[in-house]
């Protein structure tokens, strides 16, 4: 099965290279069926809309079978007549956007009196068989083909494949559909296999080789079936789910992402067994779930530095006052060993402020650094330095690092701390307190200081508008400024907009945002190889989108995913560990176990 997968990954599913679908290449089938006949399939501006006819008395009625015609079931009262305002409302455009319509009449009684009955019914809407943008193609009982020459020149018809046409003849076909159970056993689930995937792929080429588009029916109404017959360049995707299918298509553009930028993986060098950590790096990669960490795997081509972590566990990320945390709630655990309610930074549940890593360990004479690559008034970072019942009070936080011993703040977030509403400028204040203050991420290489605050919004954009190598450059700062000194150290940066893609329901930002933080990772691994005195993990907040893999290669890097929600979700999140005691990671526990693990291993608790 796995030679299977990667044989069809190879061949088909490039979306690179396959052609861009929309709503135009979407066929409507038994539209008729549907809560809004006609007026589904137009709202969603459908390539076909399609309408099963029977002939009976001289009325072609739309039904699927003739036990189901009703009176007021005709192709007139339900197509013919609302096109036709359709048109006189748009001024002549059969779609507001000015796409063209097939409308395929599916004939399911006599071929020739049907087809005759149409033709005459269709003259009386001129407005419709002289749009250039609408076609009327006929299907399922169809004259001879030599008797096509008959008809008007505005009736077209759905080719087959195994009849072959005369020049003329094929010049009156729109299409080519196909019966897909007649080449494959395939139910929609899983992959093609090979053998009918190769089969399928021939009768594709010989269609478009004859510059005609195709379409199969028959098929399953799913996203796997969805996603497979567009990799194959199908032309028309058949449904009666036109709403989802549109949504589906319009959301490729976000939820699918070629990577083009690779990076080389870190492999680790050492085995560390029950020995206790002096200094500590914690990674958190905000909504980094393990569905963010594959997507990055893939997109790098099998290649990521956090799955040669040798130890993992799972951390709940359960809030106080709710199943699903946010930021505040989650981070505080992580900082302070306690849970609290959502919204809230490092305070209880009743608001008293809790102790945070940071602070207990200043007392043990550790050097305490914070990171991250978003605003550093946000809840990830805020929980370890401030105390708030909200975490939206964005300039007391920033005042709260006043108070808090730690020796590098590195973020966004100059606003907060310079030209604030009430009229402070804490980079003075800091100052004072003997900080080097910047709002200038390039001035991270001259500063001497070993204390110091760099605070700037444009240094941290997303990686797809350009923030570079931010997190890395922060990272490598803080321990070379920190192993001058013979005093251990404690580093918390944060990957910050994972979490900002999750939210967007965005693919592309998703996975450069997790590849970025993994080369945060690969260069912690490093360190703790030259410094093996450290401990490092690499956790998550929470998960951001509920995101699940559909589709992906690794020898492409390429990824589709689908997002179930743009919020939070409850899912246990990873954690690795890396260095002198990270056997104590292992297992399943409470986010607030980071904390008792981090505090315990370095006799602080």
């Amino acid at each position: 099965m796995k030679k299977i997968i990667t044989l069809f990954c190879l061949q088909f599913c490039l979306f690179a290279q396959a052609q861009e679908y929309s709503s135009s290449n979407i066929h409507s089938h038994n539209d008729y069926e549907s809560k809004l006949p006609f007026y589904g399939a137009y709202s969603n501006e459908t390539g076909v809309i399609e309408a099963d006819v029977f002939l009976v008395n001289n009325e072609l009625f739309v039904a699927h079978t003739s036990k189901e015609i009703a009176p007021h079931n005709t192709l007139k009262s339900m197509y013919l007549e609302p096109l036709s305002a359709k048109l006189k409302t748009l001024e002549g455009k059969v779609y507001p956007s000015n796409k063209s319509l097939i409308l395929m009449i599916d004939i399911k009684s006599d071929a020739d009196s049907t087809l005759k009955a149409i033709t005459q019914q269709l003259k009386t809407f001129p407005d419709i068989i002289s749009n250039k943008n609408i076609k009327v193609v006929i299907s399922g009982n169809r004259p001879l083909p030599s008797l096509w020459k008959e008809y008007p020149d505005f009736i077209y018809f759905d080719g087959r494949l195994n009849e072959n046409y005369t020049s003329d003849q094929l010049a009156r076909v729109e299409m080519i559909s196909e019966d897909l159970h007649e080449i494959t056993v395939w139910n929609g689930k899983g992959v093609l296999t090979q053998p009918d995937s190769e089969k399928i792929q021939a009768i594709i080429k010989k269609v478009h080789d004859q510059n005609k588009k195709i379409r199969f029916w028959a098929t399953q109404d799913n996203v796997n079936t969805y996603m497979t017959l567009m990799n194959l360049k199908v032309d028309f995707i058949g449904t009666d789910k036109v709403a989802e299918l549109t949504q589906f298509i319009n959301n490729i553009k976000t939820t699918f992402y070629q990577n083009t930028e690779f990076h080389q993986e870190y492999v680790p060098k050492n085995v560390f067994k029950n020995k206790r950590p002096k200094n500590v790096i914690l990674l958190i990669g905000d909504g980094m779930g393990l569905a963010q960490i594959y997507s990055g795997y893939t997109a790098n081509k099998g290649q990521l530095s956090l799955f040669n972590i040798p130890t993992q566990g799972f951390s709940i990320t359960k809030a106080s006052d709710s199943y699903i945390t946010d930021s505040a709630a989650g981070a505080t655990a992580m900082a302070t060993g306690h849970k609290t309610n959502n919204r809230f930074i490092s305070v209880d549940e009743q608001g008293k402020p809790l102790q945070t890593i940071a602070e207990q360990l200043a007392k043990k004479n550790y050097k305490t650094a914070i990171i991250s690559a978003g605003n550093i008034t946000d809840a990830t970072p805020a929980a370890f330095y401030a105390h708030r019942p909200e975490r939206s009070l964005s300039e007391p936080i920033a005042n709260d690092f006043l108070s808090n011993p730690s020796d590098i703040l590195i973020g966004g977030g100059q606003k907060e701390f310079i030209s604030r509403k009430d009229g402070k400028d804490l980079s003075k204040t800091l100052i004072e307190k003997g900080y080097t203050f910047s709002d200038k991420f390039s001035s991270l290489d001259t500063i001497k200081n070993s204390k110091f605050v760099v605070l700037e919004d444009a240094a941290v954009v997303s990686m797809k508008n350009g923030r570079g190598d931010f997190l890395t450059k922060s990272l490598a700062k803080a321990t070379n400024t920190f192993s001058k000194t013979k005093n251990p150290f404690f580093i918390m940066a944060e990957g910050a907009q994972i979490d900002y893609g999750g939210h967007q329901n965005n693919v592309e930002y998703v996975v450069r945002e997790m590849l970025d933080f993994d080369k945060l990772v690969g260069q912690a691994m490093e360190f703790v190889d030259k410094n093996p005195e450290t401990l490092l993990i690499v956790t998550a907040d929470h998960e951001t989108g509920g995101l699940s893999l559909i589709d992906g290669s690794i020898e492409k890097g390429y990824v589709h995913g689908s997002f179930s929600t743009n919020d939070h979700t409850a899912i246990p999140v990873p954690v690795f560990a890396y260095g002198p005691g990270s056997e104590k990671f292992m297992g399943v526990y409470q986010n607030t176990a980071i904390y008792y693990k981090i505090m315990e291993l370095i006799g602080g608790k």
